[in-house]
């Protein structure tokens, strides 16, 4: 696809996002930039994600990531797995797929087994125990203060807050399982979202 496509007449270049969304990102970059996020992914991937995506390479924009972290949510299967298979697939189909999947689960797997390795050898030292406690709490802060960023971005209007704060009541506060939440508020949300949007 020839990057001058999308121009229209007496509107200048196109912006690097929108060649970006118009699918001019390499394989090549979809699997670096999701090798970063799966090695960098310490404590959980949701932090690293939404800086390489949004933030460090501009694939996204943050209206366009929440919706399609939303939409992992909503589906089987982790949150930012989830995301790599839909991205790849929206810039390079099933190859783009499976190079994303690919490269967020390389760095894990590799990393995985060794940290393994050594737990069962070392698992009875209490320093050991001490970090696996405190690097639970970190993954905690950097889980909140990731979905605090996004919040803060998108300027929902209140009725979306409305719903988040629904959700976090239902899950984080009552304990409640998320598969009902999600069956409950999403239909009411999406129903919500399309009266307001009717003329």
């Amino acid at each position: 696809m020839n990057t001058t496509d999308n121009i229209v007449p007496g509107q200048g270049d196109p912006t690097p996002l929108a060649l970006k969304m118009a699918g001019h990102i390499s394989l090549k970059e979809l699997f670096l930039g999701f090798l970063k996020i799966g090695l960098l992914g310490f404590g959980g991937l949701a932090p690293v994600a939404h800086h390489v995506i949004v933030e460090d390479r501009a694939w996204l924009t943050e209206q366009e990531y929440a919706s399609l972290l939303g939409l992992g949510q909503v589906l089987p299967g982790g949150n930012i797995i989830n995301l790599a298979v839909i991205m790849g697939d929206r810039f390079h189909g099933v190859w783009g797929s499976l190079t994303a999947l690919a490269a967020l689960m390389a760095m894990p797997l590799v990393i995985l087994m060794a940290l393994a390795l050594l737990y069962e050898r070392f698992a009875g030292l209490a320093i050991v125990r001490s970090a696996i406690a405190g690097s639970a709490a970190v993954a905690a802060g950097l889980v909140i203060g990731t979905a605090a960023k996004i919040l803060w971005k998108l300027r929902l209007s209140w009725i979306a807050l409305v719903f988040a704060a629904l959700a976090f009541t239902a899950v984080g506060l009552l304990q409640l399982s998320l598969v009902p939440v999600i069956v409950v508020l999403a239909p009411l949300s999406v129903g919500t979202a399309y009266m307001r949007r009717r003329p």
